[in-house]
Protein backbone atom coordinates (compact mmCIF):
# COMPACT_ATOMS: atom_id res chain seq x y z
CA UNK A 1 0.00 0.00 0.00
CA UNK A 2 1.26 3.35 -0.89
CA UNK A 3 0.52 6.66 -1.86
CA UNK A 4 -0.41 5.69 -5.29
CA UNK A 5 -3.60 3.89 -3.49
CA UNK A 6 -4.78 7.33 -2.60
CA UNK A 7 -3.96 8.69 -6.16
CA UNK A 8 -6.44 5.77 -7.22
CA UNK A 9 -9.43 6.41 -5.03
CA UNK A 10 -9.15 10.77 -6.19
CA UNK A 11 -8.91 9.05 -9.53
CA UNK A 12 -11.98 6.92 -9.02
CA UNK A 13 -14.08 9.11 -6.88
CA UNK A 14 -13.43 11.97 -9.76
CA UNK A 15 -14.29 9.70 -12.68
CA UNK A 16 -16.85 7.34 -11.59
CA UNK A 17 -18.76 9.50 -9.03
CA UNK A 18 -18.03 7.29 -6.53
CA UNK A 19 -17.47 8.27 -3.00
CA UNK A 20 -14.02 7.73 -0.98
CA UNK A 21 -16.13 6.29 1.72
CA UNK A 22 -17.54 3.59 -0.38
CA UNK A 23 -14.38 2.84 -1.74
CA UNK A 24 -12.56 2.53 1.26
CA UNK A 25 -15.17 0.47 2.84
CA UNK A 26 -14.25 -1.71 -0.19
CA UNK A 27 -10.80 -2.35 0.24
CA UNK A 28 -11.16 -2.91 4.15
CA UNK A 29 -14.29 -5.90 3.43
CA UNK A 30 -11.62 -6.86 0.72
CA UNK A 31 -8.58 -7.18 3.31
CA UNK A 32 -10.67 -8.61 5.83
CA UNK A 33 -11.54 -11.33 3.03
CA UNK A 34 -8.17 -11.91 2.13
CA UNK A 35 -6.59 -12.36 5.64
CA UNK A 36 -9.79 -15.20 6.23
CA UNK A 37 -9.34 -17.01 3.12
CA UNK A 38 -5.80 -17.19 3.06
CA UNK A 39 -4.59 -17.74 6.68
CA UNK A 40 -7.54 -19.77 7.92
CA UNK A 41 -8.77 -17.50 10.58
CA UNK A 42 -12.70 -17.54 11.06
CA UNK A 43 -12.27 -14.77 13.94
CA UNK A 44 -13.90 -11.22 14.18
CA UNK A 45 -11.02 -9.11 12.62
CA UNK A 46 -11.05 -5.21 11.79
CA UNK A 47 -8.37 -3.99 9.36
CA UNK A 48 -6.89 -0.56 10.28
CA UNK A 49 -5.61 1.58 7.10
CA UNK A 50 -3.82 5.09 7.38
CA UNK A 51 -4.52 6.64 4.42
CA UNK A 52 -1.45 8.99 4.85
CA UNK A 53 1.36 6.20 4.72
CA UNK A 54 -0.83 3.46 2.91
CA UNK A 55 -0.33 1.22 6.03
CA UNK A 56 -2.48 -1.68 7.16
CA UNK A 57 -2.15 -3.68 10.02
CA UNK A 58 -4.93 -6.66 11.30
CA UNK A 59 -6.88 -6.91 14.48
CA UNK A 60 -8.51 -9.43 16.10
CA UNK A 61 -11.85 -8.74 17.92
CA UNK A 62 -12.28 -10.78 21.19
CA UNK A 63 -15.10 -10.14 23.68
CA UNK A 64 -14.10 -10.44 27.57
CA UNK A 65 -15.85 -13.04 28.96
CA UNK A 66 -15.45 -15.73 32.35
CA UNK A 67 -15.13 -18.75 30.87
CA UNK A 68 -13.71 -19.16 27.11
CA UNK A 69 -15.91 -21.34 25.01
CA UNK A 70 -14.26 -20.34 21.60
CA UNK A 71 -10.80 -18.64 21.62
CA UNK A 72 -10.82 -16.89 18.35
CA UNK A 73 -13.90 -14.77 19.75
CA UNK A 74 -13.41 -14.56 23.32
CA UNK A 75 -10.23 -13.77 25.60
CA UNK A 76 -11.18 -14.41 29.33
CA UNK A 77 -10.98 -11.37 32.04
CA UNK A 78 -7.57 -12.65 33.50
CA UNK A 79 -5.30 -12.21 30.13
CA UNK A 80 -7.52 -9.21 29.41
CA UNK A 81 -6.55 -7.84 32.30
CA UNK A 82 -2.98 -8.44 31.78
CA UNK A 83 -2.69 -6.59 28.76
CA UNK A 84 -5.15 -3.95 30.77
CA UNK A 85 -6.46 -3.70 33.89
CA UNK A 86 -9.35 -1.77 32.95
CA UNK A 87 -10.77 -4.43 30.65
CA UNK A 88 -14.09 -5.84 31.85
CA UNK A 89 -16.43 -8.58 30.97
CA UNK A 90 -18.19 -7.95 27.84
CA UNK A 91 -15.88 -5.15 26.81
CA UNK A 92 -13.59 -5.90 23.27
CA UNK A 93 -10.18 -6.63 23.31
CA UNK A 94 -8.59 -5.64 20.27
CA UNK A 95 -5.17 -7.54 19.25
CA UNK A 96 -2.76 -7.14 16.00
CA UNK A 97 -2.55 -10.56 14.04
CA UNK A 98 -1.01 -8.59 10.84
CA UNK A 99 0.87 -11.55 9.12
CA UNK A 100 4.64 -10.51 7.72
CA UNK A 101 3.68 -11.47 4.39
CA UNK A 102 -0.19 -10.27 4.36
CA UNK A 103 0.34 -7.55 1.70
CA UNK A 104 1.68 -10.27 -0.58
CA UNK A 105 -0.36 -12.54 -0.66
CA UNK A 106 -4.10 -10.45 -0.06
CA UNK A 107 -3.53 -7.78 -2.90
CA UNK A 108 -5.14 -10.39 -5.43
CA UNK A 109 -8.39 -11.10 -3.74
CA UNK A 110 -8.25 -7.23 -1.93
CA UNK A 111 -8.00 -6.24 -6.08
CA UNK A 112 -10.99 -8.47 -7.29
CA UNK A 113 -13.32 -7.59 -4.38
CA UNK A 114 -12.68 -4.00 -4.91
CA UNK A 115 -13.54 -4.13 -8.41
CA UNK A 116 -16.24 -5.80 -7.70
CA UNK A 117 -17.80 -3.15 -4.94
CA UNK A 118 -16.79 -0.51 -7.49
CA UNK A 119 -18.48 -1.93 -10.05
CA UNK A 120 -21.93 -2.30 -7.75
CA UNK A 121 -21.37 1.38 -7.07
CA UNK A 122 -21.45 2.04 -10.53
CA UNK A 123 -24.56 0.24 -11.01
CA UNK A 124 -25.77 1.57 -7.65
CA UNK A 125 -25.36 5.18 -8.99
CA UNK A 126 -27.15 4.36 -12.84
CA UNK A 127 -30.04 2.71 -11.30
CA UNK A 128 -30.46 6.03 -8.95
CA UNK A 129 -29.94 8.14 -12.25
CA UNK A 130 -32.48 6.41 -14.19
CA UNK A 131 -35.08 5.12 -11.71
CA UNK A 132 -35.98 8.89 -11.49
CA UNK A 133 -36.12 9.25 -15.23
CA UNK A 134 -39.01 6.23 -15.40
CA UNK A 135 -42.25 7.97 -17.58
CA UNK A 136 -38.96 10.30 -19.29
CA UNK A 137 -37.51 10.64 -22.81
CA UNK A 138 -33.94 10.68 -23.54
CA UNK A 139 -32.10 10.84 -27.05
CA UNK A 140 -30.01 7.60 -27.62
CA UNK A 141 -28.11 5.82 -30.38
CA UNK A 142 -28.62 2.36 -31.52
CA UNK A 143 -26.09 0.00 -31.28
CA UNK A 144 -27.25 -2.94 -32.32
CA UNK A 145 -30.26 -5.10 -33.21
CA UNK A 146 -31.36 -9.08 -32.57
CA UNK A 147 -35.11 -11.01 -33.26
CA UNK A 148 -36.17 -9.67 -29.85
CA UNK A 149 -34.63 -5.97 -29.24
CA UNK A 150 -32.81 -2.88 -30.43
CA UNK A 151 -30.31 -1.85 -27.75
CA UNK A 152 -29.73 2.13 -27.35
CA UNK A 153 -26.83 3.47 -25.83
CA UNK A 154 -28.14 6.17 -23.41
CA UNK A 155 -24.59 6.78 -22.44
CA UNK A 156 -23.87 5.05 -19.45
CA UNK A 157 -25.68 2.13 -19.98
CA UNK A 158 -27.98 0.33 -22.80
CA UNK A 159 -31.41 0.63 -22.86
CA UNK A 160 -33.72 -2.35 -24.49
CA UNK A 161 -35.93 -1.73 -27.10
CA UNK A 162 -38.78 -4.91 -26.85
CA UNK A 163 -40.11 -5.71 -31.20
CA UNK A 164 -43.53 -4.96 -29.78
CA UNK A 165 -42.24 -1.27 -28.21
CA UNK A 166 -41.11 -0.08 -31.77
CA UNK A 167 -42.82 1.73 -34.62
CA UNK A 168 -43.80 -0.28 -37.53
CA UNK A 169 -43.19 2.55 -40.02
CA UNK A 170 -39.64 2.36 -38.86
CA UNK A 171 -36.48 1.09 -39.95
CA UNK A 172 -33.37 1.17 -37.42
CA UNK A 173 -29.73 1.32 -37.94
CA UNK A 174 -26.62 1.25 -36.22
CA UNK A 175 -25.75 4.77 -35.31
CA UNK A 176 -29.18 5.76 -35.71
CA UNK A 177 -30.23 8.92 -32.98
CA UNK A 178 -33.92 8.17 -31.77
CA UNK A 179 -35.58 9.83 -29.14
CA UNK A 180 -37.19 7.02 -26.66
CA UNK A 181 -39.60 7.27 -23.89
CA UNK A 182 -38.45 4.85 -20.54
CA UNK A 183 -41.06 2.98 -19.53
CA UNK A 184 -39.21 0.81 -16.76
CA UNK A 185 -35.90 0.73 -14.59
CA UNK A 186 -35.36 -2.32 -13.41
CA UNK A 187 -32.26 -3.43 -10.64
CA UNK A 188 -31.08 -7.16 -11.48
CA UNK A 189 -28.28 -9.67 -10.67
CA UNK A 190 -26.48 -8.26 -13.51
CA UNK A 191 -26.84 -4.52 -12.78
CA UNK A 192 -29.71 -1.91 -13.87
CA UNK A 193 -31.88 -2.88 -16.68
CA UNK A 194 -34.05 0.05 -18.66
CA UNK A 195 -36.60 -0.98 -21.10
CA UNK A 196 -37.65 1.92 -23.85
CA UNK A 197 -40.29 2.78 -26.27
CA UNK A 198 -41.50 4.42 -29.71
CA UNK A 199 -45.10 3.77 -29.62
CA UNK A 200 -45.71 4.59 -25.57
CA UNK A 201 -48.51 7.60 -25.46
CA UNK A 202 -46.18 9.10 -22.96
CA UNK A 203 -43.70 9.84 -26.15
CA UNK A 204 -46.02 11.79 -27.72
CA UNK A 205 -47.01 13.85 -24.43
CA UNK A 206 -43.11 14.54 -23.95
CA UNK A 207 -42.65 15.54 -27.65
CA UNK A 208 -45.03 18.27 -27.25
CA UNK A 209 -43.59 19.51 -24.04
CA UNK A 210 -40.18 20.03 -25.51
CA UNK A 211 -41.95 21.74 -28.89
CA UNK A 212 -44.82 24.12 -26.76
CA UNK A 213 -42.81 25.91 -24.13
CA UNK A 214 -46.63 26.79 -23.14
CA UNK A 215 -47.12 22.73 -21.76
CA UNK A 216 -43.66 23.21 -20.47
CA UNK A 217 -44.78 25.97 -17.84
CA UNK A 218 -48.45 24.81 -17.28
CA UNK A 219 -50.45 27.19 -19.25
CA UNK A 220 -51.82 24.52 -21.13
CA UNK A 221 -52.30 21.15 -20.15
CA UNK A 222 -52.50 18.18 -22.32
CA UNK A 223 -55.69 16.00 -20.77
CA UNK A 224 -55.77 13.27 -22.34
CA UNK A 225 -53.66 10.98 -25.58
CA UNK A 226 -54.78 8.34 -27.75
CA UNK A 227 -52.61 6.98 -30.21
CA UNK A 228 -51.68 3.84 -33.23
CA UNK A 229 -48.41 4.59 -33.54
CA UNK A 230 -47.07 4.72 -36.82
CA UNK A 231 -50.43 6.02 -38.31
CA UNK A 232 -52.34 8.42 -36.26
CA UNK A 233 -52.77 9.78 -32.68
CA UNK A 234 -55.33 12.80 -30.97
CA UNK A 235 -54.56 14.85 -27.82
CA UNK A 236 -56.50 16.77 -25.84
CA UNK A 237 -55.75 20.10 -24.68
CA UNK A 238 -56.99 22.62 -22.29
CA UNK A 239 -55.78 25.92 -20.59
CA UNK A 240 -57.20 27.92 -17.60
CA UNK A 241 -56.04 31.05 -19.40
CA UNK A 242 -59.16 31.99 -21.71
CA UNK A 243 -56.47 34.42 -23.54
CA UNK A 244 -54.48 31.34 -24.57
CA UNK A 245 -55.57 28.94 -27.83
CA UNK A 246 -54.18 25.76 -26.53
CA UNK A 247 -54.73 23.99 -29.88
CA UNK A 248 -53.03 27.25 -31.78
CA UNK A 249 -50.15 26.95 -29.04
CA UNK A 250 -49.73 23.38 -29.72
CA UNK A 251 -49.46 23.59 -33.95
CA UNK A 252 -47.73 26.86 -33.53
CA UNK A 253 -46.64 29.20 -36.10
CA UNK A 254 -47.52 27.47 -39.86
CA UNK A 255 -47.68 24.25 -38.52
CA UNK A 256 -44.31 24.80 -36.90
CA UNK A 257 -44.25 22.67 -33.53
CA UNK A 258 -46.54 20.50 -34.07
CA UNK A 259 -44.27 19.11 -37.96
CA UNK A 260 -41.35 18.71 -35.67
CA UNK A 261 -43.40 16.66 -33.59
CA UNK A 262 -45.22 14.82 -36.82
CA UNK A 263 -41.45 14.29 -38.04
CA UNK A 264 -39.78 12.76 -34.85
CA UNK A 265 -42.49 10.08 -35.34
CA UNK A 266 -41.88 9.85 -39.09
CA UNK A 267 -44.81 11.01 -40.61
CA UNK A 268 -47.66 9.89 -37.98
CA UNK A 269 -50.77 11.93 -38.42
CA UNK A 270 -51.87 13.96 -35.16
CA UNK A 271 -55.02 15.58 -34.56
CA UNK A 272 -54.97 18.05 -31.56
CA UNK A 273 -58.59 18.90 -30.07
CA UNK A 274 -59.28 21.06 -27.39
CA UNK A 275 -60.94 19.48 -23.91
CA UNK A 276 -63.99 19.93 -22.68
CA UNK A 277 -66.01 18.98 -19.38
CA UNK A 278 -69.25 18.57 -21.27
CA UNK A 279 -68.92 15.24 -22.72
CA UNK A 280 -71.29 16.78 -25.35
CA UNK A 281 -68.17 18.92 -26.46
CA UNK A 282 -65.44 16.79 -25.86
CA UNK A 283 -66.81 14.08 -27.94
CA UNK A 284 -67.77 15.93 -31.01
CA UNK A 285 -64.49 17.88 -31.17
CA UNK A 286 -62.64 14.50 -30.49
CA UNK A 287 -64.38 13.20 -33.97
CA UNK A 288 -62.36 16.58 -35.61
CA UNK A 289 -61.97 16.64 -38.50
CA UNK A 290 -65.77 15.41 -38.98
CA UNK A 291 -68.61 18.19 -38.44
CA UNK A 292 -70.69 16.70 -35.79
CA UNK A 293 -74.76 17.71 -36.04
CA UNK A 294 -75.34 16.36 -32.30
CA UNK A 295 -74.12 14.07 -29.56
CA UNK A 296 -77.04 12.21 -26.93
CA UNK A 297 -75.43 11.08 -24.25
CA UNK A 298 -76.11 8.32 -21.61
CA UNK A 299 -74.93 9.17 -18.30
CA UNK A 300 -75.43 5.18 -16.89
CA UNK A 301 -73.35 3.70 -19.69
CA UNK A 302 -70.52 6.32 -20.22
CA UNK A 303 -71.77 5.97 -24.26
CA UNK A 304 -72.79 8.67 -26.62
CA UNK A 305 -75.09 8.51 -29.89
CA UNK A 306 -73.21 10.67 -32.42
CA UNK A 307 -74.81 12.31 -35.56
CA UNK A 308 -73.04 13.82 -38.38
CA UNK A 309 -74.14 14.35 -41.87
CA UNK A 310 -74.40 11.49 -44.70
CA UNK A 311 -71.07 12.85 -46.44
CA UNK A 312 -69.13 12.90 -43.62
CA UNK A 313 -69.92 9.42 -42.26
CA UNK A 314 -67.22 7.86 -43.78
CA UNK A 315 -64.81 10.56 -42.41
CA UNK A 316 -66.48 10.28 -38.77
CA UNK A 317 -65.76 6.89 -38.93
CA UNK A 318 -62.17 7.08 -40.42
CA UNK A 319 -60.26 3.84 -42.04
CA UNK A 320 -60.60 0.88 -40.50
CA UNK A 321 -62.60 2.72 -37.58
CA UNK A 322 -59.43 4.62 -36.60
CA UNK A 323 -61.05 8.10 -35.96
CA UNK A 324 -63.64 6.55 -33.97
CA UNK A 325 -61.56 4.47 -31.87
CA UNK A 326 -58.94 6.61 -30.91
CA UNK A 327 -61.95 9.57 -30.57
CA UNK A 328 -63.34 6.66 -27.75
CA UNK A 329 -60.13 6.44 -26.46
CA UNK A 330 -59.46 10.23 -26.32
CA UNK A 331 -62.62 10.88 -24.39
CA UNK A 332 -63.43 7.70 -22.38
CA UNK A 333 -66.97 7.53 -23.88
CA UNK A 334 -68.11 4.76 -25.77
CA UNK A 335 -69.24 6.40 -29.72
CA UNK A 336 -71.55 5.38 -31.70
CA UNK A 337 -72.17 7.32 -35.05
CA UNK A 338 -75.14 7.71 -36.98
CA UNK A 339 -75.41 9.41 -40.27
CA UNK A 340 -78.13 12.11 -39.89
CA UNK A 341 -80.43 10.19 -42.49
CA UNK A 342 -80.31 6.96 -40.43
CA UNK A 343 -81.14 9.07 -37.41
CA UNK A 344 -83.55 10.84 -38.74
CA UNK A 345 -85.39 7.54 -39.59
CA UNK A 346 -84.72 6.20 -36.23
CA UNK A 347 -86.31 9.67 -34.85
CA UNK A 348 -83.62 10.60 -33.00
CA UNK A 349 -82.74 13.52 -34.71
CA UNK A 350 -83.41 16.36 -35.03
CA UNK A 351 -84.40 16.49 -30.93
CA UNK A 352 -85.77 19.52 -29.68
CA UNK A 353 -83.03 19.68 -26.58
CA UNK A 354 -80.88 19.86 -29.29
CA UNK A 355 -77.46 22.71 -28.66
CA UNK A 356 -75.81 23.96 -30.84
CA UNK A 357 -72.23 23.93 -29.42
CA UNK A 358 -70.30 22.92 -31.98
CA UNK A 359 -69.55 26.11 -34.20
CA UNK A 360 -66.58 26.76 -31.42
CA UNK A 361 -64.90 23.60 -32.57
CA UNK A 362 -61.14 24.11 -33.89
CA UNK A 363 -60.23 22.49 -37.67
CA UNK A 364 -57.60 20.70 -35.51
CA UNK A 365 -56.34 18.51 -38.50
CA UNK A 366 -52.69 18.98 -39.56
CA UNK A 367 -51.78 17.67 -43.33
CA UNK A 368 -54.66 15.26 -43.50
CA UNK A 369 -54.55 13.52 -46.74
CA UNK A 370 -58.28 12.39 -48.86
CA UNK A 371 -57.37 8.70 -47.74
CA UNK A 372 -59.12 9.34 -44.94
CA UNK A 373 -62.30 8.80 -46.63
CA UNK A 374 -61.56 5.57 -47.86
Amino acid sequence: MSSELLDALTILEREKGISRDILIDAIEAALVSAYRRNFNQAQNVRIDLNLQSGSMRVFARKEVVDEVFDPRLEISIADAQHINPNYQVEDVVEMEVTPKDFGRIAAQTAKQVVTQRVREAERGIIYSEFIDREEDIMTGIVQRLDSKFIYVSLGKIEALLPLNEQMPNERYKPHDRIKVFITKVEKTTKGPQIFVSRTHPGLLKRLFEIEVPEIYDGTVEIKSVAREAGDRSKISVHSDNTEVDPVGSCVGPKGTRVQAVVNELKGEKIDIVKWSDDPVVFVANSLSPSKVLDVMVNENEKATTVVVPDYQLSLAIGKRGQNARLAAKLTGWKIDIKAETEARELGIYPREETIRLFDDQVDTDFDYEDDDLD
